[in-house]
């Protein structure tokens, strides 16, 4: 038993010698001669107590239990091992894991009450951090993985007097799993901390403040006489808060942040309306003062105090007693003394309020640009597709079948085309009445090619109106002008569509191009196998059918007797493709029409 009893005694005081290697510094696992860590809930905790500069990190038991050995480091929500300890007394000891003095280990494994050391976050790191650590109560006993509440670094390396957890899972490391079924989760960003209940928040786009994933978002704080302005974008070049009297960008003051390359800088602008729509910042900057900020990892960040009355460009703005609109935009391109276009994102708030009130802030409604999208697309990749189809290949199929004393080809075409019209007219008054005037995005070509295209679908129909009776010598040049005129609309309009997907007011994933190629692949394909079959009918007939309109371009108007009330060969096959094509055009619609109105890219 004596023997027993040295042999502990020896096992017990080589353990953990020398504090743990760095090979542990991945898993937190020690490697104690195969022996596994403990599995149940851990009798020690780590709290970290916030100081003026640094933050005070305690392991200890509740029961008392003594630490033998223990390895502590902390850890940013993408795994990083980051920041710099500091021992307060002579127990512990740093070593590197990722960086210098990153991570504390024990000196001795003789027993200690507890382990106290000084923390100090990575230069610039906005941010959550939780420290975790394995402790061993002696060789045989350790626990592996135990966590601290989540501390928030602020913007400038600032660190907040509480301690905050939401609901954003972390984790150890790749090999650690937690032991605890309900864990501790942190949250990413602690701009969002207070939003809708201590402080206004205000985000791109719409709804993007819940979910915590904004392109570009405004906080708005009452300190004391002044409102604190906090502005955020991720890639940006510069974001803005606008104060406007209605929901249209046009005579409004604006809080920017810029990035100039050389720092982060605040300016007050004023918005132009249109027509000559535009900012420029205002001569006299007096009533704001920027008093933080920060760019880290493309993340565009600043905090700006703001007078609660001002005078800008000669308006008097009373954010105590006056209600505005709220307009957030942000852009990836700067110009000499002002900003460029908002290409990240712009949302207006749909309602006026104090900038004191909190609670949820709605943005402007995008319904007409909804609705823009939607007949545009049932126009020109449903209707205008199917009408053309029928004019192009079908002219001698049901024939002999009429409505309103015209051939059912015809019928139908003129009806699809007219739907294509009706819908394209419409689409193109919703824009305009959203924009109240020429598109903002002069990059991006979709506003011309939109105009282009319903100009040539006006002048279908009249043209069409007037077109010369069959046989006459005009004839071939109406058709020749008509099939030109059909055809490039047709093709611009799909163009246009491409574009619209770049549009920075459509919210479209960039996925979208992928639905529009597939209908534009099964479109070609469709249009080849027509083509090959009614090769087919004509070489099976020996006579000249109508299923391609350009071989009568001539326009005489003779047709032979015996092609009269006789449908081509393989009509049930056309019939047959023609029914696929419509079902397979219609489901092409409704799912792009369905991601136009969700907008998923909003979300």
């Amino acid at each position: 038993m004596i023997a027993v009893a040295l042999l502990l005694l020896i096992s017990t005081v080589n353990a953990l010698p020398e504090g743990a290697p760095t090979k542990a510094c991945e898993t937190l696992i020690p490697n104690h001669r195969g022996i596994p860590p403990q599995t149940g809930k851990a009798p020690y905790e780590i709290t970290p107590i916030p100081q003026e500069d640094h933050v005070l990190v305690t392991v200890k038991s509740n029961l008392d239990f003594p630490i033998g050995g223990i390895i502590l480091h902390a850890r940013m929500p993408d795994g990083r091992i980051g920041g710099v300890f500091e021992p307060i007394e002579d127990d512990v000891h740093t070593i590197t894991c990722d960086n210098p003095h990153d991570t504390i280990t024990h000196n001795d494994p003789s027993p200690k009450p507890s382990v106290a050391v000084k923390w100090r976050p990575p230069s610039g790191y906005e941010g959550p951090i939780i420290f975790n650590s394995t402790v061993c109560q002696n060789f045989a006993t350790c626990w592996v993985g135990i966590k601290s509440e989540p501390i928030q670094i602020l913007a400038g390396g600032n660190i907040p007097n509480t301690i905050k957890t939401s609901t954003i899972r972390t984790s150890t490391s790749p090999h650690y799993t937690p032991q605890e079924e309900t864990t501790r989760h942190i949250q990413f960003d602690s701009f969002y901390d207070g939003c809708d209940d201590t402080k206004k928040c205000f985000g791109a786009p719409d709804g993007c403040v819940a979910t915590q994933n904004c392109k570009v978002v405004a906080a708005i704080t009452v300190v004391s006489d002044r409102y604190q302005i906090e502005l955020k974008s991720q890639s940006a070049k510069w974001a803005g808060l606008g104060l406007s009297t209605d929901a249209t960008m046009g005579d409004d003051s604006v809080v920017e942040c810029v990035n100039e390359g050389n720092g982060v800088k605040a300016y007050l602008s004023w918005t132009i309306p249109r027509p000559n729509l535009g900012v420029f910042r205002v001569a006299n900057q007096e009533g704001i003062k920027l008093v933080n900020h920060s760019l880290i990892d493309d993340t565009l960040y600043c905090k700006v105090l703001r007078d609660a009355k001002t005078r800008v460009n000669n308006v008097d703005f009373d954010l105590i007693n006056n209600k505005y609109h709220l307009l957030v935009a942000a852009g990836k391109r700067i110009k000499d003394k002002s900003v460029g276009f908002h290409d990240i994102d712009y949302l207006p708030s749909a309602t006026s309020g104090y900038l004191s009130d909190t609670g949820k802030v709605v943005g402007a409604s995008k319904l007409l640009v909804r609705l823009h999208g939607a007949f545009m697309l049932a126009a020109w990749i449903g209707t205008a597709s199917v009408g053309t189809l029928l004019a192009r290949y079908y002219r001698k199929t049901w024939v002999g079948k009429t409505i309103c004393g015209k051939d059912l080809w015809f019928a139908w075409h003129r009806f699809f085309m007219i739907c294509t019209w009706a819908l394209t007219t419409v689409a193109f008054i919703l824009i305009f009445v959203f924009l109240k005037g020429w598109s903002g995005e002069t990059s991006n070509p979709h506003a011309i090619l939109g105009c282009v295209v319903t100009a040539l679908c006006f002048l279908q129909p009249i043209g069409a109106f007037f077109r010369p009776h069959p046989g006459t010598p005009k004839r071939a040049i109406f058709n020749w002008l008509h099939w030109l005129g059909g055809n490039a609309a047709h093709i611009l309009a799909i163009v246009t569509i491409f574009f619209a997907v770049k549009l920075n007011k459509a919210d479209l994933p960039e996925w979208f191009d992928y639905i529009l190629a597939a209908f534009v692949a099964f479109h070609v394909v469709m249009h080849l196998v027509l083509s090959i079959l009614g090769c087919a009918s004509e070489n099976s007939s020996n006579q000249r059918i109508s299923s391609f309109p350009m071989k009568d371009m001539g326009g005489s108007g003779k047709i032979s007797d015996h092609m009269v009330n006789v449908d081509a060969p393989y009509s049930w096959t056309r019939k047959l493709l023609l029914s696929i094509y419509v079902l397979v055009c219609g489901g092409f619609v409704i799912a792009l029409i369905v991601v136009v109105v969700l907008a998923p890219k909003a979300s």
